[in-house]
């Protein structure tokens, strides 16, 4: 048992070791690091090689081009730095340049006042109106104006100024907003919603990329503010780079702007041919491949960690009661504070687990984690809490005889655990262990929030590149799907290992061995 656990310990070591934990040379780089969710097009979009000025995105083989790319790299030149593309999601965009984690938002968000209460915003650096981007053929896609949509289901992605303005069409059924335009665009095309608000380059990127979308713009159509339709960039409240970026932005001409935009359109549509679902799979095979190698990984050491985990957290709540006063002092607070870390664990959800250890540990200590090491510590600490309750069970199911029989061969209580008691609970566990796992390759998926490169997340990028969404998930579906059924085959010829004649023969032996 203790080889194991040391052989664990130095596995899951070694793969930290390959892994930029933290960045002690921040301060000292001459990057710009920008943020964008690289799914957004023609804002922003992944690709797969450096064609056309694109960016290679952080700990990434993909890369990122877009209008915000090409603007960032322009800013970046004059200021004499280096552009480094940051990709993260969209609600994870704020709080990453408030830490540190990014030097600016350039993400085609716009300077609403809500937002200019926790961010600096420079000049605009583009002008744009809203429309509508419904089904080809559907019931509202010869909409003129508002007055049209009477009764339609539209949606607009969360936390934006576009799922405001929902609400001034006439009899409209205002939809749930939406994490990315990934999901609104599936579901527009899926006949889930009739239409989502987006702005007119990205509407016509949608259109000219793929035949089942169709934008629509309405007159009248909605009533906004200069700055709701405006896209300006991010910084930290008192940045630096505010003046500077304010004085390059003036020398880029209204012409040359829209120039950049025609530009990126046309090479973003040369980008989406028509693909079937065998195409996608062989043409982004890397992405998938290292997605799913990531997913992978963390999910195995942070189950292998988390059992450790549990099992030390379930030895600790199972403690009897010892007649020392201080020491029996001592196994109480321990006992307290395994039940504080296990109940506060399971009582919140991962995605924000891993927000608050990402974002705060650089915000307030400014220590700046990679997304793969938070990833793997963030998966192992939550399995631990839920696979400590498992232990726990299983502790107590095994018959008080044979603890009773370990301390007449005069054995301590972690002994007693080490050589009788845990053996025999990992054979019984290992079903709740191999459903941990399988619940944690799905649950991977939360950690794009905070910009791990898994499964998911290569998933988003590649259908925001290619426009051909129910088709790329369903080969993530089935990528899912093969991993959980080979991991329950392994763990059915597991648990039938065993379940071999010998186990308890070799138990006994053990215990006798240990006692002499």
């Amino acid at each position: 048992m203790r080889k194991r656990v040391f052989t664990l310990l130095l596995l899951f070591v070694t793969v930290l070791g390959f892994i930029p934990t933290i960045n002690t040379n921040a301060s000292n780089r001459k990057v710009l690091r920008v943020g964008m969710e690289a799914a957004y097009a023609p804002f922003n979009w992944t690709q797969k090689d450096n064609s056309n000025g694109a960016v290679q995105i952080e700990g990434s083989s993909e890369y990122a081009n877009g209008y915000d790319v090409q603007i960032a790299k322009i800013i970046a030149n004059k200021l004499g730095m280096d552009v480094v593309v940051v990709k993260t999601e969209w609600d994870g965009l704020l709080p990453s340049v408030q830490s540190g984690k990014i030097d600016a938002i350039i993400a085609g968000m716009s300077p609403t006042a809500e937002r200019k209460k926790e961010l600096d915003f420079t000049q605009n650096y583009y002008e744009s109106k809203l429309i509508l981007v419904t089904k080809n053929g559907g019931k509202y896609s010869n909409a003129k104006s508002i007055n049209d949509l009477n009764g339609a289901n539209i949606v607009a992605q969360l936390n934006t100024f576009h799922d405001t303005v929902i609400d001034q069409i006439p009899g409209v059924n205002h939809g749930k907003p939406m994490t990315d335009f990934s999901a609104m665009r599936v579901a527009v095309e899926s006949g889930k919603v009739d239409a989502y608000v987006a702005e007119k380059p990205e509407g016509v990127s949608a259109e000219n990329s793929n035949k089942a979308f169709k934008y629509i713009e309405l007159n009248p159509g909605f009533k906004t503010n200069p700055e709701d339709t405006s896209i300006a960039i991010g910084l930290k409240k008192g940045s630096e780079l505010l003046a500077p970026m304010n004085k390059i932005l003036a020398e880029i001409s209204s012409e040359e702007k829209e120039k950049i935009m025609d530009n990126v359109i046309n090479i973003q549509l040369g980008k989406v041919p028509e693909e079937s679902i065998w195409d996608i799979a062989v043409n982004n095979k890397a992405s998938f491949i290292s997605g799913t190698i990531n997913t992978i990984l963390i999910s195995l050491i942070g189950t292998i960690i988390g059992l450790l985990i549990g099992m030390l957290v379930g030895i600790i709540k199972t403690i009897p009661k010892v007649k020392n006063v201080i020491l029996n002092i001592l196994v109480n607070i321990a006992k307290l504070i395994a039940n504080i870390y296990v109940q506060v664990t399971r009582g919140t959800p991962m995605m924000v687990q891993a927000v608050l250890f990402y974002y705060g540990l650089q915000l307030f200590y400014n220590i700046n984690m990679s997304p793969m090491a938070s990833a793997f510590i963030i998966v192992s600490v939550n399995t631990g809490a839920y696979m400590a309750e498992v232990v726990r069970g299983g502790i107590n199911s095994i018959d008080k005889g044979q603890v009773e029989a370990a301390k007449a061969l005069g054995m301590n209580h972690l002994q007693t655990m080490i050589y009788v008691i845990l053996p025999q609970v990992f054979r019984n566990i290992i079903p709740n262990i191999g459903n941990e796992f399988i619940v944690n390759i799905k649950d991977t998926s939360v950690l794009n929030v905070i910009s791990v490169q898994e499964l998911f997340f290569s998933t988003k990028s590649i259908a925001g590149a290619n426009f051909k969404f129910f088709q790329t998930y369903f080969i993530t579906s089935v990528i899912y799907l093969a991993l959980t059924l080979s991991i329950t085959s392994l763990l059915h010829l597991l648990e039938r290992y065993l379940r071999g004649n010998s186990s308890y023969k070799k138990i006994e032996h053990d215990v006798l061995s240990s006692s002499n």
